[in-house]
């Protein structure tokens, strides 16, 4: 495991919660995305986007299981959360992002005005998201390594 400077590693799991397995299943393998079968079962998929992220999806219930007493959001009236993905190469946005459409995402369209766009328009970022099935919603972002800092 990759170590910080605090001795927290560098890898991420991400809990969320889901209606139903077997649809996820179908939609997240129609985008593209690997299941990790050792850790997938009635209750739980496992994403692997890479060797350091990996997306949990648990059933309502099982997810409540973890709460300790608090209501498990829903994802379809509010949004907990934005997944931010990076992206190898601009190249590979629009494919993924076409796939997860395809399969039967929503895309989000950029917010106006948009915080971002001076990057986008000296072509040092490239964004697109969409909402899930289960109403997560998803960035999947290239910057460029021109990209300043801060």
């Amino acid at each position: 495991m990759n170590q910080t400077s605090t001795g927290i590693g560098t890898n991420i799991y991400v809990n969320l919660p889901i209606q139903d397995v077997a649809a996820a299943r179908t939609f997240w393998t129609s985008v593209g995305v690997r299941i990790s079968e050792d850790y997938s079962d009635e209750n739980a998929l496992s994403l692997s986007f890479s060797p350091h992220v990996t997306v949990m999806l648990l059933t309502r219930d099982f997810y409540a299981s973890f709460l300790d007493g608090k209501p498990v959001a829903d994802t379809q009236a509010a949004n907990g959360a934005i997944i931010a993905l990076d992206a190898a190469a601009q190249e590979n946005v629009d494919p993924f992002v076409d796939a997860a459409l395809a399969a039967g995402a929503t895309e989000v369209p950029p917010s106006d005005p948009n915080p971002a766009q001076e990057m986008v328009d000296a072509g040092l970022m490239y964004g697109r998201t969409f909402t899930d099935p289960d109403g997560h919603q998803w960035e999947i972002l290239w910057m460029s390594s021109e990209m300043p800092a801060g």
